[in-house]
This record gives C-alpha cells, structure tokens and sequence, in this order.
C-alpha cells in the first residue's frame, strides 16, 4: 500500500529511521528540517515546511519532542522556523496518522478537534522497554565517566521499578554492583525481593541513601529531596533520567556539592542508530495494518 510520509525535524535518531522507512515498498517521502544535513537521503523530497502539502499526507511523523504548546517543532539539522498551527492539521486528511515521540496539550486538542489519530511513541510500552536497554547503557557509561571506583560491588541505587527501572537494575546487576530499588508499590518490592535485590519503600529512601554511591532516577516527580539528598556520601552521584525537570533537587544537590545530572535523551545519545531502528520498526508496524486514501 503506497503512503505518502512527511517526517518534519528529529534528532540522530530520524537518520536510521529515515533510512529504514525507505524500504516500505511504495512509500513517497518528504523530508523538512534537514537542510543542514551534509549527506543527502538519495530519492527523498527535501522540503521548506510552506512546500509541504497536508492534504496529500498520509502519515506526519514529528520529532521525539513533537511540538510545544504553541506548535513549534524544534529542528536539530535546519535553520527553519517550523510552525504547525491548528488551520495546517486541518487540512491532513482524516485516515492520517501523526506519529510524535511524547504528546502535550496543543497536539492532543488539535488532532482530537480534527479527529486525526495521535500516535505518541514513547508511550508505548515495546517502545519503552526497547528504549530502555540503550538508557540503561548511558546509565552505565555515565556512572563510569563520573566516578572513580568500579561498577563492581559499588552501591547502586535505583529509584522506581518501571520499564526502564527495571532494566538499570538487572544491567548493574550483572555488573556485580549491590543494587537496592525504590518503590511505593508493595507488588514491585516482592517482584525486587525474588529477583534477590534489596527492596527499599519510597517512604524509606532516606533512610538507606547514606548507603549509596550512585543514585539513579527514573520517577518523573520529585522524589530526590532535600533529605534524601542530605544522607549521601559526599562522593556519590545522582544521575537523573526522568523527563524534564527531573525528580531531583539539584540546586541543594550543587549546595551539598553532590554532583546531579539530569541525562535526557540516553537512547539518542548513546545508540541514535538502534533507537531510530525501534521507532521505525513500530511505525512500519501501523503502516501494515493502516490502509492509505
């Protein structure tokens, strides 16, 4: 089935999976905002946003960051000032697909006004858990980079036992780092006990990071307090992985000369090949079960 695609900015990430769209069989693809790119995509469309047509897309394919709430896409590879307002999602057609890495207020009302389909990847839970394992690897570069002792039977704890909790926790694990878990929810402590981690309440954090050497964050609420904080060793690291603004407190982590670092985007960092791969292969997915007009 032929599609005409429209992927609009991106990071490294959009580059493999670019290159993987081009094996849909039939697919016509226009790129906007690369235009600072020195190679080229051999057979693609290079567009300036105003040369788009929406009514001849089938699918809209906007950065991990999708736009902000005014519909402004932050572009990586181009000088370009994009901006999508409501009048250009009008004009798509009704079949189309709009496929984002996270979703906000502008994107939800203006495709649900218009009854598009919003497809934010990030949310899902294959994508997560796939994501999970190049964020994991970040976790453990970052942990190498800035410490001076091994991961090997250093303390490492983790905060939250989600989809990527999960995956730090079982890769420091087998690291042969002492790794203990943070969760408020009873079900995720018996799963940490049985997996012969050590389990710690959420409510008792504190009370166990005097015993940590690496805290790491995957809850998007502020959970790293001032208390929290106040019982680290003085050379212990807080490597935040939560979205924007993180959950820790890092002007009291600097005063405590605690060295915070909120890591966003791992996976586009340390493997944008990969991640690229696990978007598109999700995408093309849709595409298979998703009939063009």
């Amino acid at each position: 089935m032929n599609h005409t695609i429209a992927v609009i900015g991106g990071d490294a990430r959009y580059l493999e999976l670019i290159r993987q769209l081009q094996t849909i069989p039939g697919a016509t693809i226009n790129l906007v905002g690369f235009d600072k790119l020195e190679q080229g995509f051999t057979g693609l469309k290079q567009l300036e946003f105003s040369e788009l047509k929406p009514e001849e897309l089938d699918v809209l394919i906007l950065p991990i960051t999708g736009t902000d709430n005014m519909g402004n896409v932050e572009t990586v590879f181009s000088h370009e000032t994009i901006h999508i307002t409501p009048q250009w999602f009008r004009q798509l057609k009704d079949s189309a697909i709009v496929f984002t890495g996270i979703s906000n207020d502008y994107l939800k009302n203006v495709t649900t006004q218009e009854d598009i389909s919003l497809i934010p990847l990030l949310n899902r839970d294959d994508v997560a858990i796939y994501n999970s394992i190049p964020t994991a690897e970040g976790s453990i570069m970052m942990a190498i980079e800035h410490t001076d002792y091994t991961i090997h039977g250093s303390r490492v704890m983790v905060a939250g036992f989600g989809r990527v909790g999960k995956t730090i926790a079982n890769k420091f694990n087998a690291l042969g780092a002492k790794v203990s878990v943070v969760t408020q929810d009873s079900a995720e402590l018996a799963r940490i006990t049985e997996m012969a981690l050590t389990a710690i309440s959420l409510n008792k954090m504190a009370d166990h990071a005097r015993e940590c050497d690496v805290l790491i964050n995957t809850i998007p609420a502020a959970v790293i307090d001032r208390h929290t904080i106040q019982q680290l060793p003085p050379h212990a690291i807080i490597i935040d992985l939560a979205s924007k603004p993180g959950g820790t407190d890092f002007d009291y982590a600097k005063q405590r000369g605690i060295k915070a670092i909120l890591a966003r985007s791992l996976p586009g960092i340390v493997a944008p090949k990969t991640s690229g791969r696990i978007l598109a292969d999700v995408i093309k997915q849709f595409l298979q079960g998703h009939k063009a007009n």
